[in-house]
């Protein structure tokens, strides 16, 4: 276990559209963070293409203030990608990622550094009930967490969101995987590493509404089972020998039936219905198919996962800027601003 002392602790923070929580964010996690001690921090701010005051209020916040650190993105490429942004370019020892809603209390940062120094290098905070959802939103998360661990060898802890502490260590491996499509929970669990969980209620948003639509969280789990899980293509191989086995015992059916009992075939009423159901079937199958060569084509395109505009931080102004020069970086497949 690392020595502890005067160790830095980083806080990713991504924000969109965040305007109305961010003053009752920093009023309360910055006393929280002060209180922790032989602890110094950071925040890591990111700006995902926010179209309100959001950026704004951050530069307020941060100006005159060194450990609040703003990166601006250059358009909302979505939580994921802001998150990967914030990892990437937190520098601490221990990296906690939270949303600004205040929905997950900041008031356990204090319990997960404790589990971090007593050993643990990833400690995950478990919502032990999910009142504040809707009743829709309950079930589909837990028919998601049910469907997900069915189909991958992957297993995600249910109720765990991206609210938890992790170690330099698990920082570094988090940020060798290269996919663009970024399905967090996922890699997060993928590399491992010594896990506790702390139990926790969750808030009802401190401000504010949620980004997160019906069909975009339908998205999200496409993209966790697709991400972890060749299950969906296998499949199709099962439900083809199953039909297939079914027509050759229906057509055996049909030409026993007519050669003993002389019946022919009434009409192609019956005969247009299995046209209709195989045509489905082969047409759902096709869209399983499409979206895995779909990821692989935007995989293969390598594009950067986001791009930053600017980084601020003590003054308000870019770093980049200050110093005189404008430099590109190329780090891990995405694009920035060197500082």
């Amino acid at each position: 276990m690392a020595n502890f002392e005067s160790r830095l602790l980083s806080l990713v923070v991504p924000f969109h559209n965040e305007e109305a929580a961010l003053s009752a964010f920093f009023a309360r996690v910055l006393p929280i963070l002060e209180s922790i001690p032989a602890t110094q921090f950071e925040i890591v701010c990111v700006n995902d293409g926010s179209t309100d005051d959001t950026l704004a209020m951050l530069l307020v916040h941060a100006q005159g203030d060194a450990r609040i650190r703003v990166i601006d993105l250059t358009r909302n490429f979505g939580k994921e990608a802001a998150l990967t942004a914030g990892i990437d370019e937190a520098s601490g020892d221990a990296v906690i990622p939270i949303d600004a809603d205040l929905q997950d209390p900041p008031e356990l940062i204090p319990t997960l550094v404790q589990c971090w120094r007593q050993g643990a290098e990833v400690v995950l905070a478990q919502r032990v009930s999910r009142t504040t959802d809707s009743f829709l939103k309950r079930i589909t998360a837990a028919a998601y967490y049910r469907v997900h661990n069915c189909l991958s060898d992957l297993k995600i802890p249910e109720n765990v969101g991206d609210f938890r502490l992790m170690d330099r260590t698990v920082v570094n491996a988090l940020k060798q995987l290269p996919e663009r499509h970024r399905f967090m929970k996922g890699l997060f669990a993928w590399v491992g590493y010594r896990t506790v969980i702390v139990p926790y209620e969750r808030e009802p948003r401190s401000a504010g509404h949620s980004k997160f639509s019906g069909w975009r969280l339908w998205n999200f789990a496409l993209e966790g089972i697709t991400s972890f899980s060749t299950m969906p293509l296998r499949s199709w191989t099962y439900i083809g020998v199953a039909i297939a086995l079914g027509a050759f015992g229906y057509g055996a059916f049909i030409v026993a039936r007519t050669l003993v009992l002389g019946i022919d075939v009434p009409g192609y009423a019956s005969l247009l219905s299995v046209l209709l159901f195989l045509g489905g079937i082969q047409l759902i199958g096709l869209g399983v198919v499409g979206e895995y060569v779909g990821r692989i084509y935007d995989e293969a395109k390598g594009r950067p996962i986001y791009l930053v505009r600017r980084r601020y931080q003590e003054t308000g102004q870019d770093r980049s800027v200050a110093s005189g020069r404008r430099v590109i970086r190329i780090d891990r497949g995405h694009v920035s601003n060197g500082r």
